[in-house]
């Protein structure tokens, strides 16, 4: 078929080879056709002849002659000029036309045989003709198909002179209405004329401006903001290719559990299969009944034609705050299987016949994750709260999600940690953790700071607090309104914080003991500092099980430097593993002990993730959702940011802490070997007061209490503050906004007796526990001034990141 650009006048369709025999008769005829002003004889034929055809398609035998009217080269030099123009066209020099011929030919017979095979054209196929000029296509026609077969969106940019057109012929007008009265054969597809850039382009536009109002409305600007957001797509998903790439290669341990555990299901299974076969096949047809059950609801629903949702049964879940969960049957009929097929897994899983506890716990744990990982709002087609955004902003949400999601890949080292915080909005020493102090001491394990008085006199004895090392100590400094820190120095006390070191691979041989020598060395250089006897000390988390296994020291040594001790969300008694049995099974240990090996240390990283899966959905999926899927920048929030600004623990200290303490809970049986002692929990002795917070999931607060029960001091105090780990801790009076239990029970009954007997105060506990603490502080004296020692609070060591 001639191309819309050839300027040569009426011209072949295209070239094919006639038969031998017929050669001179068709030389002949195409040379009078070339005469310039003599008319072909059958001028007229070929628009009656195309009438005759099945849908518009030339009859192999005409297609022959009117291959062959074309001139030859040499016949006049306007030809050859076009011929040429053809051949650069598609990329060959002039002087290989053979070649093209030669292709040419070899389409035409592909064209006679497909010909011939068809009995509607061969029936009717007439067995002489001459050669005619094909009709060319209408222009009007060409445009009309190239514009219905060209996929949206296609073409680039460009324009081009309009072409000339002319008044459709009365042959045309007949082709036309044989097309649309007649159906089609299918023979061979002639090929579709490409249009020039500059005319496709045009064409692109106006489809596009004509998609975009439909489907977003007047003035949409979805045309150019989609080709940006394409454009800025390639560019992240090269970016995320290369951050996925830096990832280490851990243990497998650590990435799944042991093969041990897939056993034991397994082997549960089937024995509950063979045991109780109806129990199994009861819990099938529970299944399938309730989900056909649902199906047939909604179907009902959709039925009545109001288009209402059926009712739902599930409980209210915030993960569904959407209208769109209720109102919309879609989303509704997804959401309520959710619900359907998580209470089936669920209940499979207790089903189970399971004679360790630990083993029961992990599967439950692992369907847990099931569930939640499988959940409708995770995932953008069945999240209504993703697509309304994405439809709102034109896409733009999406492409900010996969911004944030390359950038927490790259600031993880390739490992995929969902920020929870803006990491830009805070910068320790400027705008959190300013509470003014001085570093009195600095060794490769902590920096020690004292912290400048805010009256004029003081309580006697000191007060030091150390920290977890888990993570960093500006957690009780975040803002003035919030601290702690500032709380206690406001009441008039001589406060100390440790600040630890983010250690390294160089401190893999680094362990618990280190860091109880280093407990003791902190207190000899407050006693020195302040020219005191005796301190009090607190502990915050691990910091707190190391300063009670530090008191077991104190004890055996006949050290009774420590006037008072206060315990911050403490496990000391290890019996009841909790949440963590997942983690704290032989396996995963196992994993832990390899990968220390490999890095000489416990990465942040790694821990930050197993943290955060014991609250999947408050600290994985849901900030995932709002970061990745609606394109939100992490909110300005100091104590989210903190949480994300984890450290690093030395491997031989994070082996012994786990396997020792965790697994084996030496500390409460045949004691914990350190500095050549046999440290035991019953040893802690010195007045004491703990905190626990109610919906601690690191520290529960019954495994807390049972730790300080087990303790030999006579005075004892416990507080259970309201919220969890972090917040029930970091309370202040002036928010109002969490109580606290006390409980005049006793340690004698259990938990459970204390617990009922528990009275509920409202605000924080800072103002019960600083009252307690000033009547174990000692007298009134001068505000002790920390000087300029090593620099200014809070350091260099909280600075160091991951």
């Amino acid at each position: 078929m001639a191309r819309k650009n050839d300027k040569s006048g009426p011209g072949p369709v295209a070239e094919t080879p006639a038969k031998p025999a017929r050669r001179k008769a068709d030389e002949t005829a195409a040379g009078k056709a070339a005469k310039p002003g003599t008319p072909p004889k059958d001028a007229a034929k070929p628009a009656r002849r195309a009438s005759l055809a099945k849908g518009g398609v030339a009859k192999a035998n005409e297609a022959k002659p009117a291959a062959k009217a074309a001139p030859k080269p040499a016949a006049k030099p306007a030809d050859a000029a076009a011929k040429t123009a053809k051949g650069a066209s598609a990329g060959k020099p002039a002087g290989r036309e053979p070649a093209a011929k030669a292709s040419s030919r070899n389409a035409a017979t592909r064209a006679r045989a497909a010909a011939r095979s068809d009995t509607r054209t061969s029936t009717h196929r007439k067995t002489s003709a001459k050669a005619k000029p094909a009709a060319k296509p209408d222009p009007a026609e060409l445009d009309a198909a190239d514009a219905a077969l060209r996929p949206v969106g296609a073409g680039t940019g460009g324009t081009k002179p309009a072409r000339p057109t002319k008044a459709a012929s009365p042959a045309a007008g007949r082709r036309v209405a044989k097309a649309a009265s007649s159906p089609a054969p299918a023979p061979t597809p002639a090929p579709i004329p490409t249009p020039a850039p500059e005319s496709q382009a045009g064409m692109d536009r106006g489809r596009s401006a004509a998609f975009a109002e439909a489907a977003f409305g007047v003035e949409s600007r979805l045309p150019e903001q989609l080709a940006m957001n394409i454009e800025r797509i390639e560019s992240l998903t090269q970016r995320l290719i290369s951050a996925l790439a830096q990832r280490d290669k851990r243990s497998p341990g650590v990435e799944a559990p042991g093969a041990e555990l897939f056993t034991t299901a397994a082997t549960a299974w089937m024995k509950l299969l063979a045991e109780q076969p109806e129990r199994v096949i009861g819990h099938q047809v529970s299944y399938w009944g309730e989900t056909l059950r649902h199906f047939a609801e909604a179907q009902a629903a959709l039925a009545r034609g109001g288009l209402q949702a059926p009712p739902s049964e599930g409980p209210k879940d915030r993960r569904f705050a959407n209208p769109l969960w209720e109102s919309h049957p879609f989303f509704n009929f997804i959401k309520r299987q959710y619900q359907i097929n998580a209470q089936a897994l669920e209940d499979a899983a207790s089903a189970l016949d399971l004679p360790e506890m630990s083993d029961r716990r992990r599967i439950e744990w692992f369907t847990r994750q099931i569930i939640d990982m499988m959940a409708p709002t995770n995932f953008l087609a069945t999240n209504p709260d993703a697509l309304e955004k994405a439809l709102e902003t034109e896409g733009e949400s999406l492409v900010k999600g996969l911004e944030n999601l390359v950038r927490d890949v790259e600031g993880s080292g390739g490992d995929l940690i969902v920020s929870l915080a803006d990491r830009d909005a805070f910068r320790v020493g400027e705008n959190i953790g300013t509470t003014e102090g001085t570093v009195v001491a600095r060794t490769p394990l902590y920096e020690l700071i004292q912290y400048k008085p805010a009256t004029e006199q003081v309580h006697e004895l000191p007060l030091v607090i150390f920290p977890p090392w888990i993570n960093k100590f500006y957690i009780m400094d975040l803002k003035p309104q919030n601290s702690l820190i500032k709380w206690i120095v406001d009441q008039g006390y001589t406060l100390f914080v440790v600040a630890w070191k983010n250690p390294d691979s160089s401190y893999a041989d680094t362990g618990m003991d280190d860091y109880v020598k280093s407990y003791v060395e902190v207190m000899d250089r407050v006693l020195d500092l302040t020219d005191q006897e005796k301190l009090n000390v607190v502990g915050y988390c691990i910091a707190g099980t190391t300063l009670s296994l530090t008191l077991s020291l104190l004890k055996q040594r006949g050290d009774k430097r420590v006037n008072s001790a206060t315990f911050f969300t403490t496990l000391t008694d290890f019996s009841d593993q909790g949440e963590f049995t997942a983690y704290l099974q032989d396996d995963f240990v196992s994993g832990i002990e390899s990968e220390v090996a490999r890095a000489g240390m416990l990465s942040a990283q790694l821990m930050t993730r197993t943290f955060s899966f014991l609250r999947a959905n408050d600290l994985v999926w849901g900030p995932a959702i709002r970061s990745y899927m609606l394109g939100e920048t992490p909110p300005a929030f100091d104590l989210l940011f903190w949480n994300g600004d984890g450290t690093n623990l030395p491997g031989r200290m994070a082996i012994e802490y786990l396997r020792r303490l965790c697994q084996q809970n030496t500390f409460v049986g045949e004691g914990f070997e350190a500095l050549g002692y046999r440290l035991h929990v019953r040893d802690v002795d010195v007045p004491l007061c703990a905190i626990a917070c109610e919906t601690d999931h690191i520290a529960p607060a019954a495994d807390s209490w049972r730790g300080i029960a087990r303790m030999a001091a006579a005075d004892k105090t416990f507080i259970l503050s309201e919220s969890g780990h972090i917040a029930g801790i970091i309370n202040p009076p002036s928010k109002k906004k969490y109580g606290h239990y006390t409980s005049d029970a006793g340690f004698a009954d259990g938990w459970q007796a204390w617990r009922a007997q528990a009275q509920h105060h409202e605000g924080s506990w800072w103002g019960r526990w600083g009252d307690w603490l000033a009547g174990r502080s000692g007298a009134m004296v001068a505000a002790r001034d920390p000087g300029e020692g090593f620099g200014p609070a809070p350091g260099e060591y909280v600075h160091e990141r991951q």
